[in-house]
């Protein structure tokens, strides 16, 4: 059989696991996601666990995989779903995207990929894919578009092998160099990351990984041509919640 089986996340239908890979996958290549979530899983097996753990030990335990405020929208949805939902993730569409963090496409993946649910979400690789058969000519296509087909095309009752397929089918038709993206609208390139403000937002937390800072020390750490952008990340990371400023330290929240 072809297709990507192997994935950790295509073998189970805990609908905890499955929405900490659509976490890690979003913005983030397959390939770099796998180790990770074997780690973060064996360091958080389920939901109640990830919960209770400081914010600190999870930045730790998502260290290197980039896009960081992923990890604490992570940890707030755990936790409010254990405050209001008995310690297990919402059934419905609708009570998932309630949590912070999950937004329509994540709130819909988990719920195909965990219940067969007869959703409707596009992701890249599946709008590679429609893009490809059905716009082979248009210059661009809309989201709205591509799930207009979906919704025709999907068979009822096996969105989970249905959505994997399509989307593994997507992955191969970018290896063998079909390039759909650009005519994706609202598609942005990524920006490189040297040089980023995501460059400058993980530099900070890595250093506070190590323990508490002064806010001179941490805004030097690129170097002086990039203090203003420093400075500026850290007011972010402070603003977000996912730095606290401690008796003139700085430090991870516990």
């Amino acid at each position: 059989m072809h297709g990507r089986h192997e994935l950790p996340w295509r073998k189970t239908d805990d609908p905890y696991k499955i929405l900490v890979s659509e976490v890690m996958l979003q913005q983030t290549q397959v390939d770099r996601v796998i180790g990770f979530y074997e780690a973060f899983i064996k360091a958080y097996p389920t939901l109640k666990k990830l919960a209770a753990a400081p914010l600190k030990d999870v930045l730790r335990a998502w260290q290197g995989l980039g896009y960081n405020r992923r990890a604490k929208m992570l940890h707030e949805a755990a936790k409010r779903a254990a405050a209001e939902f008995g310690g297990k993730l919402p059934g419905t569409v609708e009570g998932l995207e309630s949590l912070p963090g999950v937004g329509p496409y994540t709130a819909r993946a988990v719920a195909a990929f965990s219940q067969n649910a007869n959703e409707v979400f596009v992701e890249t690789n599946i709008r590679t894919a429609v893009i490809h058969h059905f716009f082979p000519r248009k210059k661009e296509v809309s989201d709205a578009e591509i799930g207009a087909v979906l919704a025709k095309a999907l068979p009822k009752g096996r969105a989970r092998e249905w959505y994997a397929a399509l989307m593994d089918y997507g992955s191969y038709l970018k290896r063998t160099g079909v390039k759909t993206n650009h005519r994706a609208k609202g598609y942005a390139k990524q920006a490189a990351f040297e040089g980023s403000y995501r460059q400058a937002r993980g530099a900070i937390l890595r250093a506070l990984l190590t323990g508490p800072a002064k806010g001179d020390l941490l805004i030097g750490l690129l170097g002086a041509a990039r203090r203003a952008q420093m400075r500026s990340a850290l007011a972010t990371l402070v603003k977000e919640g996912m730095v606290e400023l401690r008796r003139g330290r700085f430090g991870l929240p516990s």
